[in-house]
C-alpha cells in the first residue's frame, strides 16, 4: 500500500475514534445518563456480591500501597475510589456550588434564601427522625447522618426522565439543594469522622490551596494546577480529614467568572469537561464498590432500629424537611419560589431529596464500619432511594402532564 494511501486510512480511523468518543463524552453529560449508568452499576454489584461473593469481597478489599509508608496511601480498592476518585465527584459539585451562587440563578441573598432554607430542612429534619425511628440507635458512630444528603446524579437523572415538562426553576432547586446539602454532608463527614486530626498536615493542605488558588488567578498551565490539586488531596488525606473534602475545597476555589480576554470561565470549562468522568465513571463505579449487598442480610436489616431510621429520615424527614424549609422561606419573605413554580411542583422535588444513594453511602462506610451493622444501613438506603425515586417519577409525570395541558391554547 502506498504511504500517503496508509497515512490517509490511519487519519480517518482517527478521526472515527475521535467522533465515537465525541459522542460517548456527549451521551455522558446527559442529565439522565448518569442515573441509567448509577442503576445499572447497582444492579451489577447486586448480582456480583449475591453470585460471587468471595470474588466481590476479595477485589475491593485489596490493598494498594501508593509511595512511602509516612504517606498513608496503602488503601484497600474500595478505599481508592471512595476516598480518591469520589473527590473529583465533590470537585464537580463545589463548581457548581460556587457557579450556581456566584453567577448563576442563586447569585444573591433573595435567590439563594429559598434552596438554602430547603436544604437546612432537608438535612436537620432527617436527621431528629432518624434518631427518633432508631429509638436513639444511630447516635452511635453517626449513623443519624446517613439520611442528611442528596444524590445529584440520580435525582437529577429522575427528573430529567419524568419531568422535563416542568418549569425550568424546578431543576435549578433541585440542583442547588442538591448541592448544598451535600456541601453540608461533606462538612458533617470532616467533622464527625476525623478521629486522628494531624495539624501539619492540615496547615500543608491550606498552603497549597493558596498556591492553587494564585495559579489558577495567574492562568498557569494544568500541568501545574493538577499536581498541585493531587497535593492537596494527599495532604487532607494525610491530616486525618476525609480526602473528599479536598475536592469541595479545590472547586469553591475555582473561579467561575471568565477573566480578562477569556469566552469561558475556568470553572465551567473544568465542569464540562470533568461531569461526563464524574457521572459516568467516577459514581457508577463507586456504586459497584459499595452497593455489593448480600440479599440474606434483608431479614435482619428489617428488624435493625438503625435501618429504621434511615428509611424514616430519607423517606419522610427529607420530604417533610425541605417543604418546610422552603415554606419557611417563602412565609418570612426571605426567599420565592422561582418564576412558574408553584408548591406542587416543590413536593416532587422534596421526593427526590429522598434519593440518598452515593453520599449515604459513603457515610454508611464511615459511620458503620463492621459489614453486618453497615450492610443493614445500606439495605436501607437502597430501599429507601429506590422508593423515592419511584413515588417521584409517578408525581412528576403527573406534574408534567397538568403543566402541558395548562400551556394549550
Amino acid at each position: 500500500m502506498p504511504r500517503r494511501s496508509f497515512s490517509r486510512s490511519r487519519l480517518a480511523a482517527a478521526r472515527r475514534v475521535a467522533g465515537r468518543l465525541d459522542a460517548l463524552t456527549e451521551y455522558l453529560r446527559q442529565e439522565t445518563s448518569g442515573g441509567k449508568l448509577l442503576l445499572a452499576a447497582t444492579a451489577a454489584a447486586l448480582l456480583w456480591a449475591n453470585l460471587a461473593g468471595g470474588s466481590y469481597k476479595a477485589l475491593w478489599q485489596t490493598e494498594v500501597a501508593v509511595g512511602p509508608g509516612w504517606l498513608h496511601l496503602d488503601l484497600p480498592l474500595a478505599g481508592w475510589v471512595a476516598d480518591g476518585l469520589l473527590a473529583i465527584f465533590f470537585f464537580v459539585a463545589g463548581l457548581e456550588v460556587k457557579r450556581e451562587l456566584t453567577v448563576g440563578e442563586l447569585a444573591g441573598w433573595r435567590a439563594a434564601a429559598l434552596p438554602l432554607a430547603a436544604a437546612a430542612g432537608g438535612m436537620i429534619l432527617p436527621a431528629g427522625i432518624a434518631l427518633l425511628a432508631s429509638r436513639g440507635a444511630a447516635a452511635e458512630g453517626g449513623a443519624w447522618a446517613i439520611p442528611v444528603a442528596t444524590d445529584i446524579a440520580f435525582a437529577l437523572g429522575v427528573l430529567a426522565l419524568a419531568g422535563s415538562a416542568l418549569p425550568s426553576g424546578v431543576r435549578v432547586l433541585l440542583l442547588s439543594m442538591a448541592v448544598i446539602d451535600d456541601l453540608g454532608a461533606i462538612t458533617l463527614i470532616a467533622v464527625l469522622f476525623t478521629h486522628h486530626l494531624s495539624l501539619a498536615w492540615l496547615a500543608g493542605a491550606a498552603v497549597l490551596c493558596a498556591a492553587y488558588w494564585w495559579a489558577q488567578r495567574h492562568r498557569s498551565p494544568a500541568w501545574l494546577l493538577v499536581p498541585v490539586a493531587v497535593a492537596v488531596w494527599v495532604c487532607v488525606h494525610a491530616s486525618g480529614v476525609h480526602a473528599t473534602v479536598a475536592g469541595i475545597a479545590l472547586g469553591l476555589l475555582t473561579p467561575v467568572r471568565p477573566r480578562s480576554g477569556e469566552v469561558e470561565a475556568p470553572g465551567r470549562r473544568l465542569e464540562r469537561r470533568l461531569h461526563p468522568l464524574s457521572a459516568g465513571i467516577v459514581v457508577p463505579l463507586f456504586a459497584l464498590a459499595a452497593a455489593g449487598i448480600p440479599l440474606g442480610t434483608i431479614p435482619q436489616a428489617v428488624t435493625d432500629p438503625v435501618a429504621h431510621g434511615v428509611v424514616a429520615g430519607l423517606l419522610v424527614g427529607k420530604t417533610v424537611g425541605i417543604m418546610g424549609g422552603a415554606w419557611l422561606a417563602v412565609r418570612t419573605r426571605i426567599g420565592a419560589l422561582p418564576d412558574g413554580v408553584g408548591w406542587a411542583d416543590v413536593l416532587p422535588v422534596a421526593v427526590l431529596g429522598g434519593i440518598g444513594y452515593t453520599v449515604s453511602l459513603l457515610v454508611t462506610e464511615l459511620a458503620l464500619p463492621e459489614a453486618a451493622t453497615g450492610s443493614h444501613a445500606a439495605t436501607a438506603v437502597l430501599a429507601a432511594s429506590l422508593t423515592a425515586a419511584t413515588i417521584a417519577v409517578l408525581m412528576l409525570r403527573r406534574r408534567s402532564r397538568q403543566h402541558t395541558t395548562a400551556q394549550r391554547p
